[in-house]
């Protein structure tokens, strides 16, 4: 009797790993079990399920009751048969018949082809032909042969070998097949060596050599072979396809090179030592691999510094096989071509190939903006384009008649046919891009070529006319010529655009998609073969797009361009006087507002793009609700009926009905099923005893005198209001799980299988350094003082009901043990609730560990934990073994009482149709606590298999360690000398398979230890419940191969078979949350859900299930170059759709997800996602999705995946953009007399020399109301979600929750973090794993920790932006700016607002005081959390780490950054922000060229502007030269006595930096708004200086600090840099320049956001208010205790005063005070 039975609700924990107590429980189960059977007392009610369904919580605990035929839950009908089985199938061995065949399907008994001896003795053979290791070929044959069960089960053996080979090799969907043919291998098997040379063979046959009617006689005479093929064939080539896969490692990742080796090796027979096909096969190709991104650097593999652009990765490789000239181009060292081989020998040729000399790049992932030129130059036409048709009809007066009158008709026409021109010109573009990144090849060098000359015609075609028409022309002639050449210039572009917008450019000359020529047969067949749609989503996903672009082109032609008609006429030709530069003279004048309506044009076609996302997101939204209806998951449907209805439709729909005629009465099948649930929600503490009471069927006396079935109350009382509250808590997760299970039902779902012909399928989860199981420590103990709360508090809040019921059963079996030990309970029970008091804190007063592990579940249950995972995964074990006896009563019935039979039938059963197996990397590495866990969850679940990697030195001294993949499980057995339990499989590997980012590798290796037909890929986060696991049967209905026809898969093939059926199938993640939550679930349900309708779901994320045969053939699971494939599951999905898979969305089925969702985790992971889309942006994926698919299919990829993140980034833009716009008209409207009107709208007389600015105004309230509404539409589908799934009420509540959380707000910064990690990720790299997290959502982070994390990615950009609009607010104030203030500043104070605790007063004074610390630590020695460790670590980026290794110990806190490109520094540091600087100084030029009372004509703004912006700069670097000076001569002696000389020394110079920083304020003698604009240059124009000085100038970062040290202590020698030392302190000197700047700038930008934050803090119990975002107030966590010391106020009071005089007193007494400055005059 295991001691797991003590955790009444926990799920069932076996004994700890040290075996240190004794089960104490045998009695107290014995006495529950003689309980009278339900007849309504609860006394003793602890485990209601103990007779009426089996313990399915443990594999190796209390053994389960039998359910012998006297049991009345079991009563036979007279009728009872046994189950019958298809017409087909001959069914499994009888029940009971004592086998024990670990092959149940496949045994003599069915006749089956080959016998499972046969089988085996087949892979002998082929292991010793072809030398492959022994471990490897068990594993293989164990892989075959549960494959060919599982396929058995539910058909003929014959059939089910028939099938398994034609999935692998022959079948239509084959992937062999389909590389056979595109590499035209069936000519050099058809014609032979002799006929068919190589230098023939190496070259693809076109069109006219090789016509169609040959290509298809040779896939019928494919076909008749397979046909015609033997059983013993058929296995043996299956058998060899899977062992050349299961030694293959990293080259599984390459899929048609893996068919080429199994094509080599068919062709070959002779024997050959064990290992050589590891050694000669794999290990050259693995080599090859690493080699590309790593190298050897003192005896340790380093990455490598090249982009993705310069390593030939996976699909580079992998590409070369598609082709017959790639084939051709394998070479042997000798130089001659493997393919001049005869076929036979080719296998023996191997290790002679010189794969270095072979490969090549085959597409350039380059790191630029040209992959979005490429990729998506349809939405830049039907944007850019349509823009130009539209603005160009609109602008008439920007194109004059010769005599400056309006334009004619002609002109009009032909000027607005330009935006054909521009087509046409984006079209040259693309191409030119496509140019730079694909190789000019055999395959795409003339189809780019052609179509560059076409583009040019057309260009000249609908631009050229203009020419004439438009400039030279100009109306002079009046005949119709110029008219008529104008409209069909304009019919001519419309069909111009038309054409470009929808046609995709890889389909323009030389069709690679639907050509029937074999060149493109390779494209087609594994970047273009798309599964086809239905009639009915095909219709739907073109009716979506015409809408979404109907409804923008009107909207945007009415709202956005019309009201930019007026602002171009005002504009356009706007002369301003008396205005005049010293230097420029005029020239700035006059062509100011120009420059302005260039920048409002950049702005209305920004907000043009953002409009049809906005249109985009509500059609999207409405297709996806009225799918919602079609599917039957409103709330709208009655919720009574869905309750009413349950009983009915668990029996119709979750058991295998069709099978079971009418033996049992569908009641008590049922009760057993539904009370199951119950009861599995009774253990997980989500349940009291008293709810389940009134959930479950009882048995009660019928008036007869016989014992009936009662069903609950439950069933017909939901929507009845005195039951609110009664069947579970309002508003708990069993209220959810138990809604969802029952509305999931009324969808329709496939049909089950009896369990015993369902298909295999086993759950796969990569496991790196997720906690296995908490310890004691880490749930009781405070982690640190910010966390405020040990995690047991913290989930206690979380989960209180749960908690409260976990507590009673807790007390309840410690008054079981008390009186178990002749205790007397008289006495406890007169203590009161004080003697309970422990178990309501800790959840234990005894410490013996049955009680203490309890408390450890409990709460790893509710964490991130793979324990978690592992439990809620294993409950699909349970659901079959249930489904498995309440379907087969007859097997309860055989085994009588013999519960240990009956326990191992099942487990039997359950073993045979599901694996769960976790991929723990590191496990061979594992501490001891590790260790003990994992070792805990193997004694728990026997069944549950652990791969890792194992290690052994190698055989030859100072050779490369010897890994290993290998397998265990719970029934593994321990070797007692090293305690570890020895590997059932141990395949070697040709070296470290991690060479990527980790996950993809870690589940490859693992891969090859999968078993049956599907897999289902699980994250160590996620859970799963058992009623959800019991429609197992009904996903896996899901896919084609659950029913396979019994006709031969190599009959006939129609060509209608080609539509690919669904081979990925991807569920609805059940997250719960928050704001983020919120999106997730709406991504997740909502948008996934039309997305998989109108068939654009490529996101195949995590819990899917796909075909395990499918996916394998075709590269894994997911892709895994480094960097590259950072989101590796979206490239899986979307090579599988490349390739025909189809991934399909379903709504009733869910797997619950980890859900700590604190501020910081959520912008992890957004980092994650937005930095892994910059990488799929530059990837060969994109490309072929991009120019490949058809337009509607095209848009729906767009929108939902890239889109959503370029949609960010031009909302981001578009604020920036439009702020600038705000300045340039600030300026305007600042300097010019603008023209007044009355409330009629006519202008009011006696306004000489006034311009007229009020349209341009107006246009400025139309583009804030756009920007607006593109924020506020993120709350929509949400809204309309909830509204549809939860009713009005629920959807208000919530939508009120998230503006009264502020999501607004984050909403604001969230899409500036995805912006910025997209931009900067396509222009530096750097994209890494990011772990999002696992700790508490209620940890207060301290102000420095987050303004060094949020500097960079949002509060810089913000504060200039902020004072930008300062200045645009104090020249054009209106209501509307409002909104843009609290937008921007939501990118300021967003880090701090949504920080738990940030306005506890206390804290906030403490942390000033940590910030002053950490802005002037790390000058006298090393700090890991310094201002300086942070601004070293920012620049790193465009710098990089020096390359040679010193092993200084702080190197190893830093990771190998090269440094950024030349390109990538010419454009981000120098281009963009010069750019910047220019605009600015532009703006602040133009206010200074108009003449003021008292101001000097002779002064020119451009000195001033240098004066005040380079001035600074000088300064540092006086103060430098002059400390250096005394830090050299004197440091050195003062530093042995002095130990804090060097931070005294940066003190100086910081503060003298500090100092410089404020001559602007009075050069501008107190003008507020001057004084801002002159800031806003100064700052832009400083910016600039320093990206130059250092993306130029300063050379790479050592790895650790030592020159910082240097330079203030003067103490140069003894520090490491070794030949550097002489250039070292000059590369400092410019350094320093830059640092000192960028100091004084953050420290004025910190002191002023704590300014912002300073009021909130002063109003009472605002802490308690702030903090009811994450806790209600009656779970708050008390705040931790400071000393008086801690918390006094002094120097903060002082400060802040400072910063406030600073501000506030020159606006006070600027009219007062004067100062009598003859410089600020003469500058």
């Amino acid at each position: 009797m295991s001691q797991e039975q003590h955790m009444f609700g926990a799920r069932p924990q076996p004994p700890p790993p040290s075996n240190s107590y004794v089960p104490r429980q045998q009695e107290y189960d014995d006495r529950l079990q003689q309980q009278p059977f339900y007849t309504g007392s609860t006394t003793h009610l602890m485990n209601p399920s103990v007779q009426q369904f089996q313990d399915y919580e443990s594999n190796h605990s209390r053994p389960e009751l039998s359910l012998p035929e006297t049991n009345p839950f079991f009563q036979p009908s007279e009728h009872s048969a046994a189950p019958s089985y298809d017409s087909h199938s001959e069914g499994p061995p009888a029940f009971g018949s004592g086998t024990v065949e670990p092959y149940p399907a496949w045994t003599t008994e069915r006749q089956v082809p080959l016998s499972t001896e046969e089988i085996e003795d087949t892979l002998w053979d082929l292991q010793t032909k072809f030398g492959f290791q022994r471990e490897s070929m068990r594993n293989v044959f164990d892989f075959l042969m549960q494959l060919l069960d599982s396929r058995a089960s539910r058909m003929t053996p014959k059939q089910a070998l028939a099938t398994i080979h034609a999935d692998y090799i022959g079948g239509p969907h084959a992937n062999y097949r389909k590389w056979y043919f595109a590499a035209q291998l069936d000519l050099d098997d058809s014609i032979g060596r002799a006929n068919n040379p190589g230098l023939q063979r190496a070259k693809t046959i076109v069109k006219g050599a090789q016509p169609d009617s040959k290509l298809i006689a040779a896939i019928d005479r494919w076909r008749s072979a397979m046909n015609n093929m033997s059983d013993y064939d058929r296995l043996r080539q299956v058998a060899l396809f899977l062992l050349c896969w299961g030694e293959a490692a990293n080259v599984r990742f390459v899929p048609e090179c893996l068919c080429f080796i199994f094509k080599c090796a068919d062709d070959y027979y002779q024997e050959v030592p064990e290992g050589r096909y590891l050694s000669n096969v794999i290990k050259p190709l693995y080599t090859f691999l690493r080699d590309q991104g790593y190298e050897v650097n003192d005896g340790k593999f380093v990455r490598r510094e090249k982009d993705h652009a310069e390593i030939i990765g996976y699909d580079d490789v992998n590409q070369l096989f598609w082709y017959p000239e790639g084939l051709g181009r394998i070479v042997l060292r000798d130089r001659s071509r493997l393919i001049d081989t005869s076929q036979a020998q080719r296998f023996l040729k191997f290790d002679r190939i010189d794969w270095q000399a072979t490969f090549f790049k085959t597409y350039y992932e380059k790191r630029s903006y040209r992959q979005l030129a490429v990729h998506f130059n349809r939405i830049w036409v039907l944007h850019i384009a349509v823009f130009c048709y539209f603005v160009a009809y609109n602008s008439q007066v920007m194109y004059r008649k010769f005599d400056g009158t309006e334009p004619t008709p002609a002109m009009i026409w032909s000027a607005s046919a330009l935006g054909g021109g521009i087509a046409t010109l984006i079209m040259i573009i693309a191409t030119l891009c496509e140019f730079t990144l694909v190789p000019t090849t055999w395959h795409n060098a003339s189809h780019l070529s052609t179509r560059l000359l076409f583009l040019l015609a057309t260009l000249a075609l609908t631009a050229g006319p203009s020419i004439w028409v438009v400039i030279i022309d100009a109306g002079r002639t009046t005949s119709k010529i110029p008219l008529i050449i104008g409209v069909l210039q304009f019919l001519i572009s419309a069909v111009v655009t038309a054409a470009f917008g929808i046609i995709p450019s890889g389909r323009m000359f030389g069709d690679r998609v639907s050509s029937k020529s074999r060149k493109y047969l390779a494209s087609q067949t594994f970047t273009a073969s798309y599964p086809a749609l239905d009639s009915t989503s095909r219709t739907a996903s073109y009716i979506l797009w015409v809408l979404v672009f109907g409804c923008k082109f009107v909207e945007s032609y009415f709202f956005l361009i019309l009201s930019f008609k007026n602002p171009i006429t005002v504009m356009v030709g706007m002369k301003i006087q008396r205005c005049s530069d010293k230097i420029l003279g005029s020239l700035l004048c006059a062509n100011h507002a120009t420059f302005t309506l260039a920048l409002m044009f950049v702005t209305d076609l920004l907000l043009f793009f953002l409009d049809t996302y906005l249109w985009y997101i509500i059609w999207n939204t409405v297709f996806s609700i009225g799918r919602s209806f079609a599917l039957g998951l409103s709330i709208w449907t009655p919720w009574s009926e869905i309750f009413t209805r349950l009983p009915k439709r668990i029996y119709a729909k979750l058991l295998a009905t069709g099978d079971m005629e009418v033996k049992y009465k569908p009641k008590v099948l049922v009760s057993q099923i539904w009370n199951a649930i119950v009861i599995s929600m009774y253990r997980e503490h989500l349940l009291s005893i008293e709810h389940v009471q009134r959930l479950l069927y009882h048995q009660v006396q019928g008036p007869d005198g016989r014992r009936t079935l009662r069903a609950p109350p439950f069933f017909l009382s939901y929507s009845d209001s005195q039951y609110k509250g009664k069947f579970y808590p309002l508003g708990s997760e069993a209220e959810r799980r138990i809604s969802f299970f029952a509305q999931s039902l009324t969808t329709a779902i496939p049909e089950p299988l009896p369990v015993d012909a369902m298909p295999t399928f086993t759950v796969l989860t990569p496991h790196y350094s997720e906690k296995i199981l908490l310890s004691l420590r880490e749930i009781i103990r405070e982690e640190d003082q910010n966390t405020r709360v040990t995690l047991l508090e913290y989930l206690k809040q979380l989960h209180p009901i749960e908690w409260d019921n976990f507590v009673k059963d807790t007390k309840i079996l410690s008054e079981e043990e008390a009186q178990s030990e002749g205790q007397d309970l008289s006495e406890k029970s007169s203590q009161g609730k004080a003697d309970d008091l422990p178990f309501y804190c800790i959840g234990f007063k005894s410490s013996s560990p049955e009680y203490t592990l309890r408390t450890r579940i409990w709460a790893s249950l509710r964490a991130q934990t793979l324990y978690r995972t592992v439990s809620g995964m294993m409950n699909y074990a349970k659901a079959i073994k249930l489904l498995y006896r309440v379907e087969n009563p007859e097997v309860v019935r055989l085994y009588g009482g013999n519960t240990d039979k009956l326990e191992e039938e099942l487990e039997r059963m359950a073993r045979r149709k599901f694996r769960f197996c976790v991929s723990m990397q590191r496990y061979s590495k594992f501490n001891k606590e590790e260790m003990e866990n994992a070792e805990f969850l193997l004694r728990a679940y026997p069944d549950l298999q652990i791969a890792y990697l194992d290690e052994e030195p190698s055989k030859v001294k100072g050779g490369e360690t010897r890994l290993f993949s290998a397998l265990i499980d719970g029934h593994s057995e321990v070797i007692p000398e090293t305690g570890r339990r020895k590997p059932k499989f141990r395949v070697e590997l040709p070296g470290n398979p991690i060479l990527g980012d980790g996950k993809s590798d870690n589940q490859n290796h693992a891969i090859i230890f999968y078993r049956g037909e599907f897999l289902q890929l699980i994250d160590a986060n996620q859970d799963n419940y058992l009623e959800e696991c019991l429609k197992i049967r009904n996903v896996l209905g899901e896919f084609e191969t659950y029913n396979l026809s019994q006709q031969n898969p190599y009959a006939q093939w129609g060509q209608k078979e080609f539509s690919k059926a669904p081979y990925i199938f991807s569920e609805n993640i059940g997250i719960l949350g928050d704001i983020a939550a919120g999106k997730e679930q709406t991504f997740g349900t909502l948008t996934a859900r039309a997305l998989a309708w109108v068939g654009g779901k490529l996101h195949y994320g995590h819990p899917d299930f796909i075909n395990a045969t499918f996916m394998n053939t075709r590269g894994g699971i997911s892709k895994a170059q480094k960097g590259l494939h950072l989101n590796e599951d979206i490239f899986a999905g979307m090579n599988a759709f490349a390739r025909g898979g189809c991934i399909k969305q379903s709504e009733y089925y869910q797997c619950g997800k980890g859900r700590d969702l604190g501020f910081g985790t959520i912008l992890n992971f957004q980092t994650k996602i937005g930095t892994g889309m910059g990488e799929q942006m530059l990837s060969r994926e994109y490309y072929y999705l991009g120019t490949q698919l058809p337009i509607d299919r095209f848009l729906t990829f767009y929108y939902g995946h890239p889109g959503f993140h370029i949609n960010n980034i031009l909302v981001i833009k578009s604020v920036e953009i439009f702020i600038v716009v705000l300045v340039f008209l600030g300026t305007l409207n600042k300097q010019l007399t603008i023209c007044q009107y009355n409330s009629q709208g006519n202008l009011i007389g006696g306004q000489q020399g006034c311009y007229n600015l009020v349209p341009v105004f107006d246009w400025i309230r139309r583009c804030i109301v756009s920007i607006f509404l593109v924020f506020f539409i993120a709350f929509l589908p949400l809204f309309l979600q909830e509204l549809v799934e939860r009713g009005t009420g629920s959807a208000l509540v919530r939508l009120a929750k998230h503006f009264l959380s502020l999501s607004p707000i984050f909403e604001v910064f969230s899409t500036q973090i995805y912006t910025n990690s997209i931009l900067s990720n396509l222009t530096f790299g750097g994209a890494r794993y990011i772990a999002t997290g696992r700790g508490f959502a209620t940890t207060r982070i301290s102000f420095a920790i987050l303004y060094s994390r949020f500097a960079g990615p949002s509060i810089y950009m913000g504060m200039r932006i902020l004072i930008m609009l300062l200045y645009a607010t104090m020249a054009i104030w209106m209501p509307h700016l409002v909104y843009f203030w609290v937008s921007v500043l939501a990118l300021c104070i967003a880090p701090f607002v949504f920080n738990p605790h940030q306005f506890s007063f206390a804290d906030f004074i403490i942390d000033y005081r940590e910030f002053l610390r950490w802005m002037s630590r790390g000058n006298s020695r090393s700090h890991a959390n310094s201002w300086i460790g942070y601004c070293r670590l920012s620049r790193t980026q465009i710098t990089g780490f020096k390359k040679k290794r010193l092993g200084h110990p702080s190197e190893k806190l830093s990771g190998d950054v090269p440094r950024a490109s030349f390109r990538a520094r010419l454009i981000s540091e120098i281009l963009i922000p010069w750019l910047g600087a220019f605009m600015f100084a532009l703006c602040y030029m133009f206010v200074k060229s108009f003449p003021t009372k008292g101001s000097n004509p002779n002064t020119s703004p451009i000195i001033r502007l240098l004066v005040v912006s380079v001035g600074p700069l000088a300064w540092n670097a006086v103060v430098l030269i002059a400390l250096f000076v005394v830090s050299v001569t004197m440091g050195p002696m003062l530093n042995s006595c002095c130990v804090r000389f060097g931070s005294v020394m940066a003190s100086i110079a910081h503060g003298l930096a500090l100092f410089g920083s404020f001559g602007l304020w009075f050069l501008e003698l107190w003008d507020a708004s001057h004084a801002v604009l002159g800031v806003i240059a100064t700052i832009a124009i400083q910016r600039a200086i320093q990206k130059f000085l250092i993306g130029f100038c300063i050379t790479r970062e050592f790895k650790h600090d030592e020159t910082n040290q240097a330079w203030w202590t003067g103490k140069w020698i003894g520090r490491g840099f070794g030949a550097h030392i002489m250039s070292q302190p000059a590369r400092e000197f410019l350094v320093k320049i830059v640092e000192l700047s960028l100091w004084s700038g953050d420290m004025l930008l910190a002191h002023f956001l704590l300014l912002i934050l300073t009021p909130p803090v002063l109003i009472p119990y605002i802490d308690r208010v702030h903090a009811t975002i994450w806790l209600r107030p009656s779970k708050q966590i008390r705040a931790p205790l400071y000393s008086m010391k801690q918390k006094r106020q002094r120097l903060y009071v002082i400060a802040m005063s400072i910063v406030i005089g600073a501000i506030a007193l020159p606006a006070i007494f600027r009219s007062t005070v004067r100062l009598n400055c003859t410089v600020c005059t003469r500058l």
